[in-house]
Order: C-alpha cells, then sequence, then structure tokens
C-alpha cells in the first residue's frame, strides 16, 4: 500500500506532467497504485493541487469498446477542475494534447447533494436529485504516453485521462420525457460529414452512468455536490480534431454545443 508521501509524490508528478504538457510511460514503481483505492487516493491530491473546488465528475470508459481499448474492466470516474472547465462557444489551444479527440456527452447538474450511504442509490433516486441536463464536449488526454496498458489504477490517479471540458447551456426541453438511450447526437469537426452517436453508447443509458458514478463516489466515502456536474462518457467514437478546428456537437431538442481549436 502506497503511504501518504508516496501518494504525494505521485500527484505532484502527474500535476507536473499536466501542467507542462508532458508524458512518462508509467509512474514510477515506488509511487505506483496497484488497485483503483490507491488510485483514487493520488487523484484527491490533484483536487487540493488545483487550489479550486472541483466543477464535478467525469466517467471515462463507459462502452465495452472504450473498455478494451485502454485495458479496463468498467468505468473510471475523475475530476472536472475548474481551471480546465469552458463555457459553451470556447477557443481551446489544443496545445500538447496526445489524444486529440472531442467526445460529445450527456451532463446531468444536480440539484441536491447525495451524500455517502451503505445502500446503492438507485437510477430513479439519482435523477430525482438532478436540476439540469447539459450537452458537453470533452477533450481528454492521459499524462502517460502509452494509455491504453498502464491499468485502471494508474489511470485514475492521473484524473482518468480528464483535460478540457466544455459545458453547453441547460437544456429547455422536458428531457425528462425524453428516450435518452434512443436519442441522436451528431458530432461534427471543421465542417467535415457528421459523426452518429446515441445515449446507448454510455453504458446503455446516461441516467444509469449517472446512478453508477453517485455510487462510485458512495464507496468511497465521498458525497456527490449540489451544483456540481457529471460528465457521463462519450456518446459516440471519439472525434478526431486537429489545431484550428471547429467541433459542434447537436443534440437535437436538447441542445448543442461547440468548441473552437486555437490554430
Amino acid at each position: 500500500m502506497l503511504n501518504e508521501a508516496q501518494g504525494g509524490d505521485a500527484a505532484d508528478l502527474l500535476w507536473r506532467l499536466w501542467r507542462d504538457g508532458q508524458c512518462i510511460a508509467a509512474l514510477p514503481a515506488p509511487l505506483r497504485p496497484a488497485i483503483r483505492a490507491e488510485g483514487y487516493a493520488i487523484q484527491a491530491k490533484l483536487e487540493a493541487l488545483s487550489g479550486q473546488p472541483i466543477v464535478g465528475w467525469k466517467i471515462a470508459a463507459t462502452s465495452e469498446a472504450g473498455q478494451q481499448h485502454i485495458a479496463v474492466d468498467g468505468p473510471l470516474a475523475g475530476r472536472l477542475l475548474a481551471e480546465r472547465v469552458h463555457d459553451d462557444g470556447a477557443t481551446i489551444p489544443l496545445g500538447a494534447n496526445r489524444m486529440r479527440v472531442a467526445e460529445p456527452e450527456f451532463a446531468f447538474r444536480l440539484g441536491r447533494r447525495l451524500p455517502p450511504r451503505a445502500a446503492p442509490y438507485g437510477v430513479d433516486e439519482v435523477l430525482d436529485a438532478v436540476a439540469a441536463l447539459h450537452p458537453a464536449i470533452e477533450l481528454p488526454d492521459s499524462r502517460f504516453a502509452d494509455f491504453t496498458v498502464v491499468g485502471a489504477a494508474q489511470l485514475i490517479a492521473e484524473n482518468a485521462c480528464a483535460h478540457e471540458f466544455v459545458l453547453g447551456a441547460a437544456c429547455a426541453a422536458p428531457w425528462r420525457e425524453i428516450d435518452l438511450v434512443r436519442h441522436r447526437v451528431l458530432g461534427t469537426v471543421a465542417g467535415q460529414p457528421p459523426r452518429e452517436g446515441r445515449g446507448a453508447n454510455v453504458l446503455g443509458d446516461p441516467r444509469v452512468a449517472l446512478a453508477w458514478l453517485v455510487n462510485e463516489l458512495s464507496g468511497l466515502g465521498l458525497a456527490l455536490e449540489a451544483g456540481q456536474v457529471v460528465t457521463t462518457g462519450t456518446c459516440m467514437t471519439p472525434l478526431p480534431i486537429a489545431a484550428g478546428d471547429a467541433i459542434a456537437a447537436d443534440f437535437g431538442a436538447l441542445g448543442s454545443v461547440r468548441v473552437q481549436i486555437g490554430a
């Protein structure tokens, strides 16, 4: 088991890599988490290094294909750091981003706190605490040169490939009456033909993914706080991007969200 000092050193290293746009093959053996809980303990120290309250949470690997791609057996939770969250229409430099993809996502904003507890939360109970649904785009990246081989514990430690996140306006339509499983989303990059996605690609249902996140946090003794946002994972095969690209995600009746990649 990693001790407090080792966890702090791991977080410091990952923070520097993130800040400087650098990567490593893996965390040094003395700092490397062996289990998910150790990864989450390191991740929590990234939040402390930010110095700002987190905006919310992200979920990585919410499709079977995504899990196979990074060699994990289930989803991973990460923190949305305030300095990495942007409004609809923002211009974001590509910088040293190596993944170079955009991921349209269903995001939920909580209206009331869901504290940790012994009994699992049900989907309906979690949805009852939701204040709004937002269209969103994530621009993920990793602090590892090959993030497909380092395993779940290290990916969790480096914040589940979190990088930049764009949050669209709250949906004005009655989204609770819409079948999110079958709901179609179109993602477009630089005016090219759109790529299609659906809510079914997110753990079968974005609402199920949201409940998974709440229960994952509960098992760690963490609450999901009122006002926090949860983005539930890409609803389509990630969109390749390059510097100068304009990216749009059209969620139909649920709204749209855009981001410009700086030249």
